[in-house]
This record gives structure tokens, sequence and C-alpha cells, in this order.
């Protein structure tokens, strides 16, 4: 068969690496202008590999093959160099949290730091470009595909008799085009996190810090909707991210500098119902609103004690911020997010300032907006050409799903090839 795959991230990466010993021809088209400008999954996703059955997808993934590729890319690392954690396993810290209304998640953690990803990156790209049955093809942005019998068009010009879309949610543009064409493909595009990137000095958190690296937790707020912890980074950094039209603020940490703060994001699930259908829209929306408060690709600083009194920030006490002074304004998030939103958060924060004391100190720092976008649920059942693995298909929310998803597709497609 000849296939393609647009974009080159994890799910790409899970899907050639499972097919590459096979006698198919791979073309990857990668918009990026080379492989030191593309990424795995952008600074997003700072390196952190996870293994669990609570959290990171849709998909059913066997823990054997979700230890198997957290091997394959620390194989990738520089001297094997990582930070481990669980989340959750130690007995103690699982019933303190329960007894307080938190739903804990279970999970083991492998840190490998946002500075180490290009090289993990490049290594892997060398070892595909390695085979002569795999091409590469940079500064190639797909921007339409055509679907004919028995092939798949791409940009009305090379025919292919598979194509894999991988292209992650910064992908978001092709898909649209392909939810356009094709608005029976989606499933269910209804959802959407909203929520603040927390900062706080490391001694608050350093016990917690110490035994599981990241702390996941769940929470049912008093409004209703559900609250979560995510990306959380010791001795981190808060950073912006460029989304075309508008700016957000995340999260990661590095292996080797570290800051005196930990950051996490803290999050507010959003299902809105029948006639809504575009959660990318709305996020968005509010998105660009803190921005037109803030100025264009800053995002908004507050102390938690203004947050929670919607008062304007003025002035900072005794945390110092790690985004950098020119990416960032004080300011008063509560003149963007919806009332419901900001109650939610308000009322995590407070809940788990019991379990945790100093959580909700008056000068802890809460950097808005920080969006998680889930991407439409798209029926991989629709096409028998085209299909669609990783964040892209909505199916998928974490490097290792995301590779995994991509694994578990190429061995869909070559088992049906040998049975064809």
């Amino acid at each position: 068969m000849k296939i393609a795959i647009i974009g080159f991230g994890a799910a790409a990466i899970g899907f050639i690496e499972k097919i590459k010993d096979s006698d198919n021809e791979i073309h990857v088209f990668e918009k990026s202008k080379d492989v030191y400008s593309s990424s795995i999954s952008g600074i997003r996703a700072d390196g952190k590999l996870f293994v669990s059955k609570e959290m990171g997808g849709d998909i059913e993934v066997d823990i054997t093959l979700q230890e198997k590729l957290v091997e394959y890319y620390i194989s990738k690392t520089e001297d094997r160099k990582f930070e481990v954690g669980s989340s959750f396993t130690n007995k103690e810290y699982y019933k303190q949290f329960y007894a307080k209304g938190f739903q804990p998640i279970l999970s083991e953690f492998f840190h490998l730091g946002t500075d180490q990803l290009k090289q993990i990156l490049f290594k892997i790209y060398e070892d595909f470009k390695s085979y002569k049955n795999i091409h590469f093809h940079f500064n190639q942005n797909i921007q339409d595909l055509e679907i004919l019998p028995g092939k798949v068009l791409l940009d009305n010009d090379d025919a292919f008799d598979k194509v894999v879309v991988a292209v992650g949610r910064s992908g978001h543009k092709l898909i649209k085009t392909i939810i356009n064409k094709f608005p029976e493909v989606v499933t269910d595009n209804t959802k959407v996190d909203m929520g603040v990137r927390f900062e706080l000095p490391n001694h608050i958190v350093n016990d917690l810090n110490k035994e599981m690296y990241e702390f996941k937790v769940k929470y049912k707020s008093k409004t209703g909707y559900m609250v979560r912890t995510f990306c959380n980074n010791p001795s981190g950094f808060v950073v912006t991210e460029n989304y075309g039209d508008f700016a957000m603020v995340n999260g990661h940490a590095k292996l080797k500098e570290k800051s005196k703060n930990t950051n996490f994001a803290i999050l507010t699930t959003v299902k809105l119902t029948h006639p809504f259908n575009d959660p990318i829209g709305y996020g968005s929306h509010i998105a660009k609103l803190f921005n037109l408060l803030a100025g264009e690709r800053k995002v908004i600083l507050q102390t938690y004690k203004n947050f929670k009194f919607s008062k304007r920030t003025k002035h900072l006490y005794r945390v110092e911020p790690t985004l950098e002074r020119d990416n960032y304004i004080l300011g008063d998030i509560n003149l963007a997010f919806p009332r419901r939103i900001a109650e939610s958060i308000i009322d995590f924060i407070e809940n788990l300032d019991v379990v945790i004391p100093g959580i909700a100190n008056d000068d802890n720092l809460l950097y808005a907006p920080e969006i998680k976008f889930y991407s439409n649920k798209l029926n991989n059942d629709k096409f028998e050409d085209l299909k669609f693995v990783g964040d892209c298909s909505g199916e998928t929310r974490s490097i290792i799903y995301a590779t995994a998803h991509g694994w578990l597709m190429a061995e869909r497609l070559m088992k049906r090839s040998e049975n064809e």
C-alpha cells in the first residue's frame, strides 16, 4: 500500500514505528519547515509520559502497550535521564483526598522534560529516515483532501491507497475542512475545559511532588461542574502559547533548569447541549476576550485573594511569577470568565486547601486563560481509506495514548491488508 501520514507528532510516530518493517510505502507530510521546527506535541507536552487506565484518552489501551511505548521514548533520551512519580499509589494520600470529596486518579509518571523533546524527536526521525520505504516531506501544509473510489487525493495532487490524519489539535483547520465536507463524520463535539494556571511556592506542595511528581484529582464543585488538576510542574515555568489569533497560558518543567515554584492547571469541564455544536469557537471567543483585556498576545495574572473577591490585582507579594514580565498584565480574571466557572475554581481551591494547607494563600498566583479544546470525536469507521489518529480524532489527550492510537491503527490496517 501507498500510505500518507499528515503530521509528524506522537500519533504518527506510533503508526510509523509499528508499520516501518512492512513493505508499505510511507509518505509523511509535515507543515514545519524541518524536523528541528516540528515537535512531538509542542511545549504543551512537557515531555510527560504516563501509564494509566484512568486518563489520557477514550480508547482502550492495554497497560503492557503503554509501558512498551514509554520505554520506546525513554530509549531515545540522553543516558536515560528522566524523573518518575506515582499518582496516589500511596493509600494514605488516596484516603486523605477521597475523604474530602476528591476523586484521586491513579497513574505512573515519567517526566522527560521539555529540554529533551527536540533531541528525542530527532533520534526518532533519524531512525525512520534510514528506512527506504519511509519518505518525509517537510514544509507541506496539507489543506484539503478528496475521497475517490479506492484512493484519497491530497490537495488534488498525490493519490494514496490510505491516508492517516495525525495533525493533533493544532491541525484543526484541516479537520474543520474535512468536517465541512463530511459533517456526518462527527460523533460528539460538546465539551471544552476552561480554567487557570495556578502557581505557588514549591514548599507548599513539596511532599506531594516528591511522592507523586504529578498529582491528579477531580472534584465535583458546588456549581455542578467537574473540576480537575492537569499538568503539574514541580520547579517549573509558566509560559504562553500562540494559537494564531489568540494566546493562552500553559506550564512546563525542564530536566535541568529549575524554578522555586510549582504550577498546575485547574480546569472546569463545560459540556453544552443541543443546539450548541462549536466548543472550539466558544473557547476561542473566551480566549480572545482575555487578550482584548490584557493586550495583544498577553494573559492576565491575579493573586488568589483578588480573584476570590473580584478585585483587580495591582501588586504582588511573596510569590514571584515565572512567566516573563512582557507576557502578562496584572488584572481581574473575573472580567472574562463566566461566573459559574470562576465559582467552580474558587470552590475547588478552598476544598483543596483543607487537604494541602497553603493552596489558598492570598498571594498565590492565577494566570488566565488556560483552555483545553476537545477535538470533535470522529468516526473512524466512516471511510475505508481515510483514518484519524491521536488528538485530532477526539479520542486521545496525551503523548502515550496518541502514540498508542497510531500504533493500533497501523496494526489494524496491516491485518486488513493481509486478509484481502
